[in-house]
C-alpha cells in the first residue's frame, strides 16, 4: 500500500532535514528519503568533520608556536587515529541530535535510494517517489505518494580523468575523512576553499604541502587582496603554491607508491588530494520522468526553487548556486514556505557570508572589486590592517586586514572581505548590517566592545566616511 505525504524530501542533508522540520512545524505530513545517513555531506564528510580536524591542527600549531605568546613551545606528539576518533565523536553527537529532531517533529525517514516516478495510477502528475530497499535488491519499493517533492540530493567530489580516485594515493575530500596517518608530503590540486582548508590543516600537522592551481591566483571568486593575504600567510607557514599550472597525463606520473609532478620543479608526493570542485548528485533520481530542465548540468528552478513541474522543488548544491550549507538551508526554508502558499523573503546571495576556515581565517560577503568593475558599477574601497586593532595583535595577527566596498553616493555596503583571527565569526555582523540595509556610517557608528577584533568593522565603517580614528 502506498504511503501518503504532503511533502517527500529526497536527501537528508542539511537542506533536507531543515526543510523537514519547517514543513512539520507548518502542519505538513513529511518524509525524508536518505540512502546513507541524516546530515549528509556537511555533517559526515564536509563542514563539521573538517572543522574538527582544523581545530586539532590549530592546537598542534599553537603548541609548536607558543613562544609567540611568551610560553615555551613544544613539538606536539599525536596519533592521527586519535584526531579522527575525536572527529567521529563530534559527528556522532550531531548525528544523534538530528535523529532526535526527526522523532520530535514526527518526520518519517526512509532509508534507501529514492526515484521520482512519472504520472501513474498513484498520481496524475509526476512526483510520486519510489524508495528501493537498500538491503534487498529484489524487494518491492516503498511508494510515497505526495503533494510536493523537494530535491536536495547534494553533490559529490569531482575527479580528474587522468587521476581517478583510488582512496590510497589519489584522494577525494571524502577519503580525507578516514585519514589514519599524516602523509609526509601531499599535493593538493585546486586552490579553492576545500583545497586551502586541507592545505592549512595538513601543514599544521606536519605534512609538506604543495597546492597546484590552474588559474593565475588562488580563490579566483574572492577579492584579490583576500587571496593574496591568505597565500602569503600560508606560504610563511610552509605551504608551497604553484599557480597557472596545467596538469595532464603527460606531466603527472602515477607510480605504485607515489605520484610525480613535472612542472616548475619536479616533485614526488606520498598522496594527492584532488579538490577541483563538486558535481551535482542528480543521476538516477528519475528526472527523465519529469519536465525538469537542466542548465549547465544543474537543476533549473525559479526564484521560489520550483522546477518546470510546479510540485517539484530543488535546492542546495544540485541547483548550482553558492555551494554552502547555510545557503542550502535557507533555500530549503524558502521552498517550504512557498509550498504553504506564503511569500518567502527572497534570498539575496550578496548577503550570504562566505567563510574559509584556514589558519588564518578568511571571510567575505557581497561583491568583489573585480566583479564591480566587470558590471561597471561605481564603488569606493577602504582597507585597514588588523594590526590597528589591539585585540587582533594580542591574538597573533600577522597579515590580516579588513576591507569594505561601498556605493559612493549612498554609502551602502557592497562587499566586505577580511583575513585574520575569528573573521568567520565577525562576518556575520557584516551580513546582518547588509541584511538590514545599514550604511557603512551606521556600521561605524554602532558601539563595539574594546578590546575586540570586531572593532575592525567599526573602523571600516568610519573610514568609508573619512572618519576613522585608529588609522
Amino acid at each position: 500500500m502506498a504511503n501518503q505525504y504532503d511533502l517527500v524530501i529526497l536527501g537528508g542533508g542539511t537542506a533536507g532535514y531543515v526543510a523537514a522540520i519547517k514543513a512539520s512545524q507548518s502542519g505538513l505530513k513529511t518524509a525524508i528519503v536518505e540512502k546513507s545517513k541524516l546530515g549528509g555531506t556537511c555533517l559526515h564528510k564536509g563542514c563539521i568533520p573538517t572543522k574538527s580536524f582544523l581545530k586539532s591542527a590549530e592546537t598542534a600549531s599553537l603548541m609548536r608556536n607558543a613562544a609567540d605568546f611568551g610560553i615555551d613551545g613544544v613539538e606536539p606528539t599525536f596519533d592521527m587515529k586519535n584526531i579522527t576518533a575525536r572527529k567521529d565523536e563530534v559527528v556522532d553527537q550531531m548525528y544523534n541530535g538530528i535523529r532526535h529532531l526527526m522523532k520530535k517533529n514526527k518526520i518519517d525517514v526512509f532509508e534507501g535510494h529514492g526515484r521520482i516516478l512519472g504520472p501513474s495510477l498513484f498520481s496524475p502528475m509526476a512526483g510520486t517517489v519510489a524508495v528501493d530497499n537498500p538491503h534487498d535488491d529484489e524487494g518491492e519499493s516503498e511508494i510515497l505518494v505526495n503533494q510536493n517533492v523537494l530535491i536536495c540530493t547534494g553533490s559529490y567530489p569531482r575527479e580528474l580523468p587522468f587521476l581517478p580516485f583510488d582512496g590510497k594515493l589519489i584522494l577525494s575530500s571524502d577519503d580525507m575523512m578516514e585519514l589514519d596517518e599524516v602523509p609526509a608530503s601531499i599535493a593538493i590540486i585546486g586552490g579553492g576553499v576545500i583545497g586551502l582548508e586541507f592545505a592549512s590543516l595538513l601543514n599544521d600537522l606536519g605534512s609538506k604541502v604543495t597546492v597546484y592551481e590552474a588559474g593565475e591566483r588562488i580563490l579566483p571568486g574572492e577579492d584579490q587582496d583576500l587571496g593574496s593575504a591568505l597565500k602569503k600567510s600560508l606560504t610563511e607557514k610552509g605551504v608551497d603554491f604553484e599557480t597557472a599550472v596545467t596538469l595532464d597525463e603527460n606531466n603527472v606520473i602515477l607510480n605504485s607508491d607515489n605520484v610525480k609532478f613535472k612542472s616548475e620543479s619536479d616533485k614526488s608526493f606520498d598522496k594527492v588530494l584532488v579538490a577541483i570542485g563538486r558535481t551535482p548528485n542528480i543521476s538516477d533520481i528519475g528526472l527523465s520522468n519529469t519536465k525538469i530542465e537542466l542548465e549547465d548540468g544543474y537543476i533549473k528552478t525559479n526564484d521560489y526553487y520550483q522546477t518546470k513541474d510546479d510540485n517539484i522543488y530543488a535546492v542546495g548544491d544540485c541547483i548550482g548556486n553558492l555551494q554552502l550549507a547555510h545557503v542550502a538551508s535557507k533555500e530549503a526554508l524558502n521552498a517550504v514556505i512557498h509550498m504553504t502558499d506564503e511569500e518567502p523573503y527572497k534570498l539575496d546571495y550578496n548577503q550570504v557570508p562566505r567563510c574559509i576556515y584556514t589558519s588564518p581565517e578568511a571571510a567575505a560577503l557581497g561583491m568583489t572589486e573585480s566583479r564591480l568593475r566587470e558590471e561597471g558599477l561605481p564603488f569606493e574601497a577602504h582597507k585597514i590592517p588588523l594590526n590597528a586593532i589591539g585585540k587582533a595583535v594580542i591574538e597573533g595577527n600577522k597579515n590580516g586586514f579588513g576591507k569594505i566596498l561601498t556605493e559612493p553616493e549612498t554609502g551602502d555596503i557592497l562587499g566586505v572581505s577580511m583575513v585574520g583571527p575569528n573573521v568567520t565569526e565577525l562576518i556575520n555582523e557584516a551580513a546582518l548590517a547588509k541584511f538590514l540595509d545599514a550604511s557603512a556610517l551606521e556600521l561605524g557608528s554602532s558601539v563595539h566592545a574594546h578590546p575586540s577584533i570586531s572593532e575592525i568593522l567599526m573602523e571600516l565603517g568610519l573610514d568609508a566616511e573619512g572618519m576613522a580614528i585608529h588609522v
